[in-house]
């Protein structure tokens, strides 16, 4: 198999009404990201005047066919971006898809991240989407440009639109060229493009592609390299005051019964202390504590004393959630039917024999290194102006418009760099108490969460437990695998317009929490039961996590493969290539999904080899598999990888030595940010399987700073060995697939170095 990239680093250096699923959530997302404006902006100026000015920029020009470009009269190109940047570096890729198309110079392009206008559509950044729902979409905005352009160009130099090709900023036919900045300078751009052409726009073959795929100056390194950009944690507005929450013992549910501001009177700068009444009921029971300087406010917030009444899980521990889960995978009644294919009751009701195993995963924290924040103001017409980062604007804005009680286009969140994102600031939930408190203060005000309270605040990812009974017939041949999914679902407490409906018409089930339990194995019966813990549900905001569902299903579906394969005597190995037949549903279509199941056992082939799968190890020593095929079924990305792994048979500890990944993405936008991309997905992976584990106690989450959570730390780093297929297929998503396989791989490489079978995350032996 041809690669793309490949670097090694050493340590040291089933939609059936199935209501919204994801899948056609994003594709609504992108439909409604398809309302452009398309027509000339600008004001040109005729063929007589273009002779007075051919060899200057005329600055005074613009060109601006469409909401996402714009061209000035000196070349530069400067590219709306609606997602957000939280170190993937997603205006990069974005631009890199209209510069191709446009035929821009890339040193004259430059990117800027948009407000909340309503022109921009749906807004929203997460599940991997981000190149995936946008590529079409530029691709031909770009194309369109560049159609004006040499329809421009072509007046101008007194030739055939036809003659004209665009590169590098330059518009050229035969012996004639005008750079971009001489068109727009003194074109005339009279011609427009209806809605109808730019969605039959031709875009280019990828063997035409200059941009996309090439290594290329990230646009934003600069300035987070010299300091100079910009994240929510540092804006600041004329007169602001500063403020921090104080939270109740329980998120839902709590009341205020006093709050004694007597031993902060005595602060310099101290404000005041406030409750949030929210009408939304998104916070509850918060109260604010302001003062004119960040430092003052920090004191204030240990000093003023609040009592407030517990809501009803003040009690309520991670043990009890989990034992809730386990409670409803054992009901037969449970949950709602999210797949149902072949007759797995007959499956079961003749099996010769049959195996279970229930797989669990703990709460897990997104940490982002810079805390939740929001500085809001209400300027002089009542319009409230928020600063933050956001991954979903769209979602809060509904949120903040029923707490502010106005209506939701007087709101405008001001898009800032994130310090980490991760599905945490897919909620902007702190967004709230700030709004609030700077209406009622008159004034703007700027609320940061320290740590702990940040913590106490997070949209944790639910702890989860996915039961599994495998049925095998008189041959021993596999027959069916019945399979139960437990967590807290985050649609139904932040979204829960996107629900699904299950086949069984019995209830909802949340898409996002079920992808990944619809998988490309072919098996001849196969049941899957969507089940919400309502107790998590009840306790905590249950939040999208990096990878969400397929993060923590995967681990389970890919684990307990593995046992099946070693109850059958098979190799793990050859038992899922063989399931990877890519028969019917899993033949695949159009798009991200050509290929389909043949492509993911094309990567598990790759890496299998690369790593070496079948050779001798040494004692103690194990290889193990797993694969992904997420984010979601209507937009796969294949991964595969393979965990090495040492285990220390007195002691239990487990070591890491290496991870191979190959990874079937599609066209590859910016092979530099991709990787890194992966990396990263990949280190998470690590983390969340041997490191990251918090827990409930009280009602409230234990584990509130890194002395007591525990990512992955820089001496734990293994060694990575990824590689990237070399395909010209769709663009699918990248941020999260590479997390999904890693920790099914680690435990599969334990029990192939130890003997012993894990079944918890994170994974701990002693």
């Amino acid at each position: 198999m041809k690669k793309m990239m490949n670097k090694s680093r050493s340590p040291s250096s089933g939609k059936t009404e199935q209501g919204l699923s994801r899948r056609s959530f994003i594709a609504g997302v992108a439909g409604s990201s398809l309302m452009m404006s398309m027509g000339s902006l600008v004001s040109g100026c005729s063929s007589e005047q273009a002779s007075q000015a051919l060899a200057s920029g005329d600055l005074t020009k613009l060109f601006s066919p469409n909401i996402w470009f714009e061209i000035n009269g000196a070349g530069d190109v400067l590219i709306n971006i609606v997602r957000a940047e939280m170190g993937q570096h997603v205006g990069t890729s974005l631009a890199q898809i209209v510069a191709d198309e446009l035929g821009a110079d890339w040193s004259k392009v430059s990117f800027k991240h948009v407000d909340t206008d309503p022109k921009w559509g749906v807004m929203v950044t997460g599940g991997s989407w981000s190149v995936h729902t946008s590529f079409t979409l530029l691709s031909q905005a770009g194309a369109a440009g560049r159609t004006i352009l040499i329809d421009a160009a072509s007046k101008l130099m007194g030739v055939a639109a036809e003659t004209c090709t665009a590169e590098n900023g330059v518009v050229t036919s035969g012996a004639k060229s005008l750079t971009f900045a001489e068109i727009v300078s003194n074109g005339d751009f009279s011609r427009t493009i209806t809605q109808e052409e730019l969605a039959a726009m031709p875009v280019k073959a990828p063997a035409d592609r200059k941009v996309i795929g090439r290594d290329l100056r990230n646009l934003d390194v600069a300035d987070k390299s010299q300091g100079s950009a910009v994240y929510g944690l540092d804006a600041e507005l004329p007169g602001m005051a500063y403020a921090m929450p104080l939270l109740p013992p329980t998120r839902y549910g709590s009341k205020v019964v006093s709050i004694d501001e007597s031993a902060a009177q005595s602060i310099d700068g101290y404000i005041g202390a406030m409750e949030i009444k929210d009408p939304s009921q998104t916070v509850q029971a918060c109260v604010v504590v302001a003062a004119e300087t960040m430092p003052a406010a920090m004191k204030a917030a240990k000093a003023v004393q609040v009592e407030w009444t517990p809501g009803p899980t003040a009690k309520v521990s991670e043990s009890a959630i989990l034992a809730e889960g386990a409670r409803l995978a054992a009901d037969p009644e449970a949950g709602t039917l999210y797949v149902s294919e072949g007759d797995i009751s007959a499956a079961k009701a003749s099996a010769a024999r049959s195996m279970a195993a229930t797989y669990t995963t703990s709460t897990a924290l997104h940490f982002t290194m810079e805390p939740q924040n929001a500085l809001v103001e209400f300027d002089a017409e009542g319009k409230c102006h928020i600063h933050a980062g956001n991954q979903w604007q769209s979602l809060i804005l509904p949120y903040l418009a029923q707490a502010l009680e106005m209506p939701e286009n007087d709101i405008i969140i001001h898009q800032y760099y994130l310090g980490g994102g991760y599905g945490r600031r897919l909620f902007g939930d702190q967004m709230i108490p700030a709004a609030l408190a700077a209406r009622e203060m008159g004034r703007p005000v700027k609320l940061i969460f320290d740590r702990p309270t940040d913590s106490r605040f997070d949209c944790v990812r639910s702890p989860s437990v996915c039961s599994f009974e495998a049925s095998f017939d008189a041959d021993g041949a596999l027959s069916g695998i019945d399979h139960a999914v437990v967590a807290g679902w985050p649609t139904k407490g932040m979204a829960p317009g996107f629900l699904g409906t299950g086949i069984d018409g019995k209830g909802k089930f949340d898409g996002f929490s079920i992808s990944g339990a619809d998988h490309w194995y072919t098996l001849p019966s196969h049941r899957v039961r969507a089940i919400n813990n309502e107790l998590a549900q009840a306790t905590f905001l249950p939040g999208w996590l990096r990878a969400v569902g397929p993060g923590w299903i995967s681990w389970g579906v890919e684990s307990f493969l593995d046992e099946v394969a070693h109850e059958q005597g098979q190799d793990p190995l050859a038992m899922r290539l063989a399931m990877l037949d890519g028969a019917g549903k899993n033949a695949g279509g159009s798009g991200s999904t050509v290929g389909g199941a043949t492509r993911l056992a094309a990567v598990l082939k790759d890496v299998a080899e690369r790593a070496g799968w079948g050779r001798d190890m040494p004692e103690n020593e194990g290889l193990g598999i797993g694969v992904g095929h997420g984010q979601e079924r209507g937009m796969p990305t294949w991964v595969a990888c393979v965990a090495h792994v040492e285990v220390d048979p007195a002691s239990g500890g487990v070591t890491l030595k290496k991870l191979w990944q190959t990874i079937d993405v599609g066209t590859v936008v910016n092979p530099d940010g991709a990787m890194a991309q992966a990396e990263g997905a990949a280190l998470w992976g690590v983390s969340l399987a041997l490191h990251e584990g918090a827990s409930f106690a009280n009602g409230e989450v234990v584990e509130q700073n890194l002395d007591q959570y525990t990512p992955l730390r820089m001496s734990d780093v293994p060694e990575l060995d990824i590689a990237f297929v070399d395909s010209q297929e769709f663009p699918s998503g990248l941020g999260e697939p590479p997390l999904i396989p890693v920790a099914p791989a680690i435990g599969n490489a334990i029990f192939a170095a130890s003997g012993r079978r894990v079944r918890e995350l994170p994974i701990r032996l002693s």
